[in-house]
């Protein structure tokens, strides 16, 4: 990867293919290797960017405070990219949609997938996940938060590790055990990600949702694509959470034309 220094330490990043830029953020269970399976369609046509968020795969934790938007802004300027398609999973949807209402010149294109909404009143499910994942890291067992994390988000709400393929298992329980041990020193660093008035993003927006998924995230996903004028929702019925890792060619399928559209 190459890595783009700083006063807080580096960005790592990877730069693939021709054409206009395409910017992949990840997930906050991830790094840029979720992406993997997409990104060789999209660099047939377009100059696919993957980065690390701090904290993150090959980005190490600030040593001071930052932002993920301001992050996303020093890249793009680094790179000469006056204007970008923007794809966010997860946190990476959060952190670009937060990006596209700062700076919407920008911003060429946003697509969502499964990113979550800002203030949203979550679920007992939801918060059955979150305190089972802070009694395994406050024991110090990190394995155990690995875990909670697989079932919450891979293996999802509906589904038997029987139906998992383990190879996605494994490619992602590294990336997750980097963000778990990097969680807490990152959450006191960043400043978090402004912006809810999602009435006011201006560009063309696909909203993707896997239908595997916890019933917030489906019910977040019609109300983006409610909420932001224009927009296309998508389902993918066989995927979770993480839908670049497990329908790839299906996300491709949605992603090429509505880029296309735009160009």
């Amino acid at each position: 990867m190459i890595t783009l220094a700083d006063e807080l330490g580096h960005l790592a990043y990877t730069v693939t293919g021709d054409g206009p830029p395409v910017v992949l953020v990840h997930a906050g269970i991830a790094d840029h290797r979720m992406w993997d399976a997409v990104v060789p369609a999209l660099a047939e046509r377009y100059t696919v960017v993957r980065y690390d968020l701090r904290g993150f795969g090959a980005s190490p934790v600030p040593t001071g405070e930052f932002g993920e938007t301001d992050d996303l802004l020093r890249l793009l300027d680094h790179l000469g990219h006056e204007q970008v398609h923007l794809v966010g999973a997860s946190w990476g949807g959060r952190v670009s949609v937060g990006f596209t209402l700062a700076h919407p010149e920008r911003v060429r294109s946003l697509a969502l997938l499964a990113a979550p909404w800002p203030g949203y009143d979550w679920s007992a499910d939801m918060f059955a996940y979150d305190e089972a994942e802070t009694k395994a890291l406050a024991a110090g067992d990190l394995d155990v938060a690995v875990q909670v994390n697989l079932d919450m988000w891979l293996r999802g709400a509906t589904r038997g590790w029987e139906e998992i393929d383990p190879g996605l298992t494994e490619r992602l329980r590294g990336p997750v055990r980097t963000a778990l041990a990097n969680q807490e020193a990152v959450g006191e660093l960043s400043r978090g990600v402004t912006g809810n008035d999602i009435a006011a993003i201006g560009v063309p927006a696909l909203v993707g949702v896997g239908l595997r998924d916890n019933a917030d995230f489906q019910a977040i996903a019609g109300r983006y694509a409610a909420e932001i004028p224009g927009a296309e929702l998508v389902r993918f019925p066989d995927a979770a959470h993480l839908i670049a890792l497990e329908s790839p060619a299906e996300l491709t399928a949605a992603l090429l034309p509505f880029l296309d559209a735009q160009a």
